[in-house]
């Protein structure tokens, strides 16, 4: 076994860089009313009261006595059924109440087609490693959605792989009404079809086996799904979702462990819920609570931006490291046994076999070599201004020197081409058969039209590329600019240098997207992503932007400094990167720099 990576990112304080307690026990201080959310005055004050204490605030806010009253229904209906706290109160542990019970219930926002304040929140995603009481946990919520939130009619549902494994988060909440006085007298077990009824309410909760093609009569108000990483597609996840929408305030709630499989349903899941957490204003209401044991160091230093000071976070990249469990562990030293994931981690160590599942599912680690790179905040720092069109730039760059990157596809799908300018300046284009757009617009939730509409993308009449059209915008851009070379792809490109090479006489520079090749230009764009000195800049170019949410690196095991973009599976994920590899290889000019100047030019022809 290759030894432990240890790279650490900047230590906050000395005592931020010694080995701390594993059981780092903090009380945590979380200022709510400061959580990000969207800017929208509407609706009048709250007056939402519970207790004596009312809400006085208007518009999207965080409503205490909300929060109150979920936290209130934990701790005074409900008794832990199992584990180190069984037969004591349910009282919330203090990341479980402020990091996800207070936001996610409490956080509302102006419906105007309730006339009412609503939960900002109907989709939420918790990630993180197992055996940190999420069964008991999602039994909570599901328990409170199903009695506790004032919804006449409610329908709760859980489901997993396959009723056996939702039964794992139903069983939980059947003890928790038997051990509960109030809930015991008020709620009905129906055993033998897995069902907890609220006659009050008309409302029930009901353990489902994961096949859609039953599914579809539902009107969930709550719908939980444990174990993304056990489905095989969206089917279920999109039948629940849809058959919510007649309700104010629905919960789609999903929670997992990272998933082994880097093409995925539970993949995305968790991808999108990454960068949720990244950019909450990519999806205002989708709550998203994820706790990973990052992979690589730009993983450790996006940590560190996000999570400012906070104390439990990695300092390295060791995963023997005691000090590294407690981010994907949130329970550990309360209800997780260090000496449990001791003993485990003893075993992984010496024994590679089981290294892979400590990885998984003790720190919530993706195992595999490929990686997401590009992370949001870092790319979004570098926009500069934000142009209104495609051409909006380009007339104040004309005439200076830069560096062209061509990505080529196949004739059926995208090819990108970057400029790259001195000043850190990057320009793109984009070409695209016609008959490719209506599948990309499903994917990008019909954003991919709106960008051919707005001339950001060139779409070609037909089912195949018209490199003429190509042909004729590198040579308008060679007549702007004075481009000093450019650097393609080599394994499709040669007819189309030849072409490109007649037209314009510029110098093609032959490349790959080889390890050779692309490490040197990916450390200088993360190199110039880290920069304060707005050495990149990007212009808030869309298309530009969903290629580097997506794009993922992959490393040997044995080097993990040497770098390569890893393009996706087109067809079963709709991801596409070209604009990525295609400023990377304008990037690889521009670190060559000019050509060497002919002696003829420094001297003449008589020096």
């Amino acid at each position: 076994m290759s030894p432990a990576t240890t790279t650490r990112r900047p230590a906050r304080s000395k005592a931020a860089a010694r080995p701390g307690r594993t059981t780092r026990r903090r009380v945590l201080k979380v200022d709510h009313h400061k959580r990000w959310r969207p800017a929208s005055r509407r609706g009048g004050t709250c007056g939402y009261t519970l207790d004596g204490k009312t809400c006085t605030r208007r518009g999207a806010h965080y409503c205490e006595p909300r929060a109150d009253k979920v936290v209130k229904f934990f701790a005074e209906l409900l008794i832990h059924p199992a584990g180190a706290l069984a037969n004591t109160r349910f009282e919330l542990a203090p990341w479980q109440e402020h990091e996800i019970i207070r936001p996610l219930f409490g956080e509302v926002v102006w419906s105007q087609q309730w006339g009412r304040y609503v939960r900002r929140y109907t989709r939420a995603t918790v990630v993180m490693a197992r055996k940190n009481g999420k069964s008991a946990l999602l039994s909570g919520i599901a328990l409170y959605m199903l009695c506790g939130d004032g919804e006449e009619s409610a329908e709760v549902y859980c489901a997993a792989a396959n009723t056996r494994q939702a039964g794992k988060v139903f069983e939980p909440a059947t003890k928790m009404v038997r051990k509960s006085p109030v809930l015991a007298k008020r709620l009905k077990h129906i055993k033998n079809i897995r069902r907890l009824v609220d006659e009050k309410t008309g409302s029930h909760y009901e353990a489902i086996p994961s096949d859609a093609d039953n599914e579809l009569g539902h009107s969930p108000h709550c719908f939980i799904l444990d174990e993304v990483l056990s489905q095989p597609d969206d089917t279920l996840w999109k039948a629940m979702v849809t058959g919510a929408g007649a309700r104010t305030q629905p919960l789609m709630l999903a929670i997992t462990t990272e998933t082994t499989d880097q093409v995925s349903f539970g993949a995305e899941f968790i991808d999108e819920a990454d960068r949720v957490m990244e950019d909450p204003a990519r999806a205002p209401h989708h709550f998203v609570f994820v706790r990973k044991m990052p992979r690589t160091a730009d993983e450790l230093e996006r940590l560190a931006r996000l999570f400012p000071a906070r104390p439990e976070l990695p300092v390295s990249l060791d995963p023997w490291d005691e000090t590294n469990w407690a981010w994907p562990n949130p329970a550990l030293g309360t209800f997780l046994s260090v000496q449990a994931l001791r003993e485990d981690a003893l075993e992984a160590r010496t024994d590679l076999s089981k290294e892979n599942g400590f990885r998984q599912f003790r720190l919530n680690q993706r195992v595999s070599q490929v990686t997401r790179w590009i992370s949001m905040d870092l790319w979004n720092a570098r926009a500069g201004e934000i142009a209104p069109t495609p051409d909006w730039i380009r007339g104040r760059l004309t005439g200076q020197r830069c560096w062209g990157g061509l990505d080529l596809s196949s004739k059926l799908d995208l090819t990108a081409y970057a400029l790259v300018f001195p000043g850190g300046e990057v320009l793109w284009r984009f070409w695209i058969p016609e008959s490719v757009v209506p599948t990309l617009d499903e994917h990008t939730g019909g954003k991919f039209g709106e960008w051919v509409r707005d001339g950001w993308i060139t779409a070609t009449d037909g089912d195949t590329i018209d490199y003429d059209t190509i042909y004729d915008d590198v040579e308008t851009d060679h007549k702007a600019f004075r481009i000093v070379d450019i650097t393609y792809d080599k394994w499709s490109g040669e007819p189309v240098r030849q072409e490109i090479v007649k037209r314009t006489r510029l110098t093609m520079v032959e490349s790959d997207t080889t390890y050779l090749r692309m490490t040197p230009p990916m450390a200088e764009l993360m190199r110039r992503l880290k920069s304060k000195d707005d050495e990149l800049r990007h212009f808030g170019n869309p298309v530009a932007r969903w290629m580097a949410d997506t794009v993922e690196k992959k490393s040997p095991r044995d080097d993990p400094d040497r770098l390569r973009p890893v393009k996706p599976d087109r067809d079963k994920t709709g991801k596409r990167i070209d604009g990525i590899p295609a400023l990377l290889f304008a990037l690889d000019g521009s670190m060559r720099g000019l050509p060497k100047t002919s002696v003829y030019e420094s001297r003449g022809m008589l020096g």
